[in-house]
């Protein structure tokens, strides 16, 4: 579950590169999310976030990864994770989940929102509220915590407590850095106690996947998208965070995460 491989540690100079790729996503994130609207297309989404990625001098990690045909995921309402841009039209109450990654000289970031387009449901709003939550309590237990495991304890108590939703199962964060995807896994469920030791240079994806209904997934036939096997509306969340020697930083949030540590009274550790 956790990896089996070295986890790789950086460095304080390698944070501060790898902050610079962080911004480029956070940047990104942030036009997407002006951009989202009733009668945008999907596609159109993916041609700005390109654009806007490339002006900052930074590349994509997405775009052909295992063959991956966009720079962005786009997810909508009952797809979970991995939706493929094209040419699907947003229309008012659409919960529209982003998820994006860039390169600046070889380091990677990656993050991810979710979007309310136009007015959506009460419904629909409490979920991504109760998952951006969940991501920030997992934030949290890095900061103070022992063990990855403490991480995934977090997400899962924090989704618990706020009623009956469900944690995606298939998919988990992961470790980060010269590659998107490295070990250790980060699950949004489990023990407390339990996986690799969080030590300072780690860093981390950290992604709750939440939904109305099941927690399993199902696949497309694309074989990428996936969604839930009772079309219930979901919401994905995620930031690359770094453990220092003072606290975290999260690296794909504009202010660092300095205002959202601050309110949970979590040591900052911006460099």
């Amino acid at each position: 579950m956790f990896g089996r491989g070295r986890i790789e540690t950086k460095s304080d100079a390698e944070l501060v590169l790898m902050r610079q790729a962080g911004l480029v996503v956070a940047r990104t994130l942030q036009s997407l999310r002006d951009a989202a609207a009733p009668g945008v297309t999907t596609g159109e989404l993916n041609d700005f976030a390109h654009e806007r990625i490339r002006e900052q001098g930074a590349t994509s990690n997405f775009l052909g990864y295992h063959g991956f045909t966009g720079v962005i995921c786009t997810s909508v309402n009952e797809e979970i994770v991995h939706g493929i841009p094209g040419d699907r039209v947003l229309r008012d109450g659409d919960v529209l989940s982003i998820d994006c990654g860039a390169i600046v000289d070889g380091w990677h970031g990656d993050a991810a929102i979710t979007v309310e387009v136009g007015t959506v449901s009460d419904a629909a709003a409490e979920l991504s509220r109760v998952t951006e939550a969940a991501l920030w309590a997992g934030i949290a237990a890095m900061a103070t915590g022992e063990r990855v495991g403490d991480i995934s304890h977090a997400i899962e108590s924090s989704v618990d407590a706020a009623g009956d939703y469900g944690i995606t199962e298939p998919f988990t964060g992961h470790g980060i850095g010269r590659e998107m995807h490295m070990d250790p896994d980060v699950p949004n469920s489990g023990r407390a106690g339990r996986g690799p030791r969080l030590t300072e240079g780690v860093t981390l994806a950290i992604e709750p996947m939440v939904t109305l209904g099941s927690a399993q997934a199902r696949i497309l036939e694309d074989g990428w998208t996936a969604v839930t096997p009772d079309s219930a509306l979901a919401a994905h969340w995620e930031h690359t965070v770094a453990r220092t020697g003072c606290g975290v930083w999260v690296l794909t949030a504009e202010d660092g995460g300095a205002a959202r540590l601050g309110e949970l009274g979590v040591p900052f550790g911006a460099l």
